[in-house]
């Protein structure tokens, strides 16, 4: 597989894209883009390892990660999103870009998450394609994700169970595995992506870093941490939890260190 492949990807990736965006418009809701997300690094994986003239043990384990983590995280976003109106933070792009949002909508958010899945993509393009051997650094990046993908799994589990309760409605949930980290969820992407930058190291093209560490500012800085603090900080009980429970990374909440 040569170089031209991952700038080929882009192709499967932006017709996704154009796909998704056409539902959008049909549903009036562009909130299915977080759907999308992560499907398009199951696509880019799945044709990177259709053009492999060698299937390596590397590559049929990193197309088994991404696409157990990419199908979850879809199904888990689309049912989690199904019988609701378009989410807040899209509503407000909407207001600022009208009239004519819909096909804005195209370049603003389908357009645009395409080219930054694109880039984020590159460890899953260099993993794939190398025959180097199985290392200690691949089994790093298999505990990686396996740790996040627990903190996922699990936090989103306990989340949803904790909405099902109409007795919890306008509450915070700080028990279980909330209860030592604020965004469980996210920290576990956060281990997911440096798991597969792990896996592509022994390619040597240790310049990709750039995408985990664009995945890390993603999560702490634009559309994760910052963005649900921002909307949950006035919130008197958010407030107490703040000053609990860590951010991100999992510690001892406030109390327990009190005591």
């Amino acid at each position: 597989m040569s170089i031209e492949h991952y700038f080929y990807v882009i192709i499967p990736m932006a017709f996704a894209g154009i796909v998704f965006w056409l539902i959008s418009l049909v549903k009036k809701d562009v909130s299915v883009v977080d759907t999308l997300w992560s499907l398009f690094f199951v696509i880019a994986c799945a044709y990177f390892f259709a053009q492999l003239d060698e299937l390596t043990l590397r590559a049929q384990v990193l197309l088994t990660m991404v696409i157990i983590w990419g199908l979850r995280l879809a199904g888990y976003i689309t049912i989690r999103h199904w019988g609701h109106e378009e989410d807040h933070r899209y509503q407000t792009i909407r207001k600022k870009n009208n009239p004519n949002f819909e096909y804005k909508s195209l370049y603003l958010i389908f357009g645009f998450q395409t080219i930054v899945a694109w880039i984020i993509a590159m460890p899953l393009f260099y993993g794939m394609n190398t025959s180097a051997g199985f290392g200690w650094l691949d089994l790093l990046g298999i505990g990686l994700w396996f740790i996040g993908m627990l903190f996922e799994v699990v936090g989103d589990y306990q989340l949803w169970k904790f909405k099902q309760d109409e007795n919890n409605k306008g509450k915070i949930l700080t028990s279980g595995i909330w209860k030592y980290t604020r965004h469980p969820n996210y920290f576990g992407e956060f281990l997911i992506w440096w798991g597969y930058f792990a896996l592509a190291i022994s390619s040597g093209a240790y310049w990709i870093f750039i995408s985990p560490l664009l995945m890390s500012f993603l999560l702490l800085k634009f559309s994760g941490v910052m963005h649900l603090e921002n909307t949950m900080k006035n919130r008197s009980s958010y407030k107490d939890y703040m000053k609990n429970t860590n951010a991100f990374i999992p510690g001892t909440p406030a109390e327990s260190r009190k005591s």
